[in-house]
């Protein structure tokens, strides 16, 4: 069956003007990470009417991404999270230009961000690599919206979207900002969760995650909403503000 961009679109395009509904068909968006965060915020965007997206990864699928990953099926564990993600956005809207990166975003290897890119959406987990991506978003005058910590959190309500020298209660969140005013980098907008982060419950087999720390909990409601968040804040600097 062949489905035309305005038909996938119309529910859309009833509270989108014109304008900003060929914006969107031209933007050109970069999401880094496809976890629990970024593959809800991968598929907001493909649906929502994003034209050009470069999807950035190297991890594989495992079963403890069961719980809360769009990619993670029982069918698809030890597959490349960027061709399980990639598929699925094509099937959605074939019409979208899809660029698939197969790599860690680091300082030392930073990914390339297209020339074109309107907009760059940081769903990373490494603190350094989102430093080093905001620098260079900030050098080229690139928007970018970036996830702080939502591991070991319960509540998706207490979420919001800010300037992260505007947040509180987030341990990442201090560390960043400690770390851009050292870079010069005034403002950056994040998603950022008010809840205290809850000791987890770590037995004697716990997964360990970076420097043999154990993996924070997660369930399926707030990495999510998360990446709904970065979605909107995404399309919202493109298209609707």
């Amino acid at each position: 069956m062949t489905i035309t961009r305005e038909q996938r679109l119309n529910r859309t395009a009833l509270l989108l003007s014109e304008e900003q509904m060929e914006r969107l068909k031209n933007a050109h968006v970069m999401l880094l990470g496809l976890g629990g965060v970024g593959s809800y915020a991968a598929e907001a965007m493909a649906r929502g009417g994003v034209g050009e997206m470069t999807i950035v990864d190297n991890d594989d699928v495992s079963v403890s991404n069961l719980n809360r990953q769009l990619p993670a099926l029982a069918s698809t564990v030890g597959q490349l999270k960027t061709d399980v993600v990639a598929k699925r956005l094509m099937d959605i809207a074939p019409d979208m230009k899809l660029h698939v990166v197969n790599a860690f975003y680091l300082p030392e290897t930073p990914v390339p961000v297209p020339d074109n890119c309107s907009a760059v959406v940081d769903a990373i987990d490494t603190t350094s690599a989102k430093l080093h991506l905001a620098q260079v978003c900030q050098q080229r005058n690139i928007p970018l919206i970036s996830c702080m910590g939502m591991g070991n959190r319960l509540d998706p309500t207490q979420i919001r979207i800010g300037d992260i020298y505007e947040t509180t209660g987030c341990p990442l969140c201090r560390v960043m900002r400690h770390e851009l005013r050292k870079r010069g980098i005034s403002s950056l907008r994040c998603v950022y969760s008010l809840e205290p982060a809850i000791q987890p419950h770590h037995g004697p087999d716990a997964e360990t995650k970076g420097a043999g720390r154990p993996a924070p909990g997660s369930v399926s409601f707030v990495p999510s909403v998360a990446g709904l968040y970065l979605a909107y804040e995404a399309m919202r600097m493109i298209a609707i503000l």
